[in-house]
Parts: structure tokens; C-alpha cells; sequence
């Protein structure tokens, strides 16, 4: 099967497939849009300062090696041929062949690729870099940044079936431009994310705590993935217990020493994001928005509201109206999943 077969395949699958999953969910809450989808070749002794920056940036290393070294990072990375490696904190970072020689302004050397195409230093040749920066809207960022470490580095023997395909087409998309190359560029940068974050999932550290790494956990992550697939029904402790196959006390202990949070804690936070979305983007009153979300009267619905976001659904919605960000942004229950310390994952 050639590889515009596989994308008109996998999109034709991805539209047939309404079922989310956590992860899946968040990541639609979050809204990822890649803008910036270019290439980078260097030759000869190289190294490009890059400013501090918004969002993800997700990378591939097509041919050649070299460093990165990122502030508030004491060790450098290695990074080689095959390698994909996220970017999630914004900090100001450099790539080079050589740590030791004097940098040139990532501005200046990526001018010419700011609409997608290839930036190149020293002539190319030696080394080549293919990326996207992916930008998250809404208020709630902080749910899967916040839980991230700055850098998470994928070497090239992990599914190297995959992110080969994956690094091959972005390759030819990048180098080779043909219509409706931009797109297809955006859609593999997001497989390379996702991917990105699974395999990030699969080597994280045992005993770190927050949604994410509960995913890991198949009894844990199926709970997870029952109150996402319907936060309106009247779950119970009992019930969510039943359903992954054990006890009441083992799956409450559990779940808190996993999440960070209780179960009931957890089901009312992801309602309140779930809500919050709604009255910033959307004109569903209140009372239906309520109704939508398990809830029988606004009074119910209004008083989990204040307690978990700070405000009244009322004045979150006036603030998502007005265009006004910073008050939403302080109420945002960031604190649905508990942070882990920075490091990262190589």
C-alpha cells in the first residue's frame, strides 16, 4: 500500500470512528492546531539559538545528529537519526552540531521558512530536521502542559515501523512540495504528537501521579475512560468499581493514589472543563447545560461550579463573551490532575 493510500485510509478511519477515549478527549478540548510545519538543514559545525515560544513544538530528525540544550535543563541531549523529541514548556533552547560553537538567532535562519518550506544553515547537507509547533486554545492548557517535562525525547528504536512511515512521508511532504502538501504536513506533525505522547506514557516514571499516567494502569484507565464516555450519569463508587472488576475500598485507594484524586472528585472536575468549554464557545443556556452534564437544577449545577472553577457559570460565561481570558484562566481547574516535578524522558 503506498503512503497516500494509508492517509486517505486512516483519515476515512478517524471519521468513522466517533468512540473517543480520554486522551482523545483532552486533546479536542485543548484544540492542537499546527501553524508552523517547515524543515531545517545545516551542514559543516552549526548552532541555531531558539527563544522562548508558545505551545508544543514536535520535531523529527530525518539524517544527521546533533545537541540540544535547554534552559533550566542541566544535561544536554544527543539527538541522532530517527529521533522525535517534544518541546513543552516554552523555554528558550539551542540545537547544535557542537554545544561549543557561538550560536546564530533561530529568527534569522528560519526567515525564509515562516510559511512551511526548508531554513537552511551553512549551505544544508548534513543534517536535516522536520517540525511543526502546535498552539492549544482555551483556557485550560495547563491540564496536559503542566503534567509534561520540558523535553521528551523518542529514540529511533521505539515502533520503528510507525514513526519511520511517519518521518519518511513528513520528509517528502516538507522537501517536495506538491498541493495540498501543508495539510498532509499538519496531519502527520498530529500522529507524531500523539505518538509522541503514548510512548511517553508507556516509559514514564512508576509511581507518578495524574490523569495521564493512570492511563497506563488498564483498570485505572478504563474507570477514566467510563466517566469521560458519559460524565452525565450518576456514577457511584459501586458501580465504577463493578464495572473494572473490583471492590469498592481497593478501586477508591487506588484510583486516588493514581489520579490524585477521588473518583467522585475526578467525575465533577471533568464535568466543570467539560462545562466551561461549553459556556465559552457555545450559546447553550445554563439550565441545558446543566441538564447535559448529570445535573437536575442550575442551583446544583451553579454551586459545583463556583466550588471547583471560582466564579459562577454566569460570570465565566460574561468573561468567554466579552473576550476577556485572564479571569477564566485563574478559575481553570488546573488542579483536576496533580503536577509531576520536571524531567525528561529519554
Amino acid at each position: 500500500m503506498n503512503g497516500l493510500c494509508f492517509t486517505v485510509l486512516f483519515l476515512i478511519a478517524i471519521v468513522q470512528n466517533d468512540q473517543m477515549d480520554p486522551l482523545s478527549d483532552i486533546l479536542a478540548l485543548l484544540k492542537p492546531h499546527s501553524y508552523v510545519s517547515a524543515g531545517f538543514e545545516a551542514g559543516g559545525d552549526w548552532s541555531v539559538q531558539f527563544p522562548s515560544y508558545e505551545g508544543i513544538k514536535c520535531n523529527a530528525l530525518i539524517s544527521g545528529q546533533c545537541w540540544l540544550a535547554m534552559e533550566g535543563v542541566s544535561d544536554p541531549v544527543h539527538l541522532q537519526t530517527g529521533d522525535c523529541f517534544l518541546l513543552t514548556k516554552g523555554r528558550p533552547f539551542q540545537l547544535a552540531s557542537d554545544l561549543s560553537v557561538p550560536s546564530i538567532d533561530a529568527n534569522t535562519v528560519f526567515e525564509p521558512a515562516r510559511r512551511g518550506g526548508i531554513a537552511k544553515c551553512n549551505g544544508g547537507g548534513d543534517f536535516f530536521l522536520a517540525g511543526s509547533r502546535f498552539t492549544l486554545v482555551g483556557d485550560h492548557t495547563d491540564i496536559l502542559l503542566g503534567i509534561l517535562p520540558p523535553i521528551i525525547h523518542i529514540r529511533n528504536e521505539a515502533d520503528q515501523a510507525f514513526l519511520r512511515w511517519i518521518l519518511k512521508r513528513m520528509r517528502q511532504e516538507v522537501r517536495d512540495a506538491q498541493p495540498g502538501s501543508s495539510l498532509v504536513a499538519e496531519h502527520l506533525a498530529h500522529l507524531m504528537l500523539v505518538q509522541a505522547l503514548r510512548l511517553y506514557l508507556s516509559e514514564a516514571v512508576e509511581g507518578r501521579v495524574g490523569w495521564l499516567f493512570a492511563l497506563a494502569d488498564k483498570q485505572m484507565g478504563k474507570a477514566i475512560d467510563l466517566i469521560h464516555a458519559d460524565p452525565a450519569r450518576r456514577w457511584t463508587l459501586q458501580e465504577l468499581a463493578q464495572n473494572i472488576g473490583m471492590s469498592r475500598t481497593a478501586f477508591a485507594l487506588r484510583f486516588k493514589e493514581t489520579v490524585g484524586l477521588t473518583p467522585m472528585n475526578y467525575l465533577t472536575r471533568w464535568r466543570m472543563l467539560l462545562a466551561s468549554e461549553r459556556l465559552a464557545t457555545s450559546r447553550d443556556k445554563i439550565p441545558t447545560i446543566a441538564s447535559a452534564l448529570g445535573y437536575e437544577s442550575e442551583s446544583a449545577f451553579g454551586t459545583a461550579f463556583k466550588r471547583v472553577m471560582g466564579c459562577s457559570p454566569r460570570q465565566y460565561s460574561r468573561h468567554g463573551k466579552d473576550g476577556t481570558t485572564d479571569q477564566r484562566r485563574r478559575s481553570s481547574p488546573n488542579n483536576l490532575l496533580l503536577h509531576g516535578r520536571d524531567h525528561f524522558i529519554n
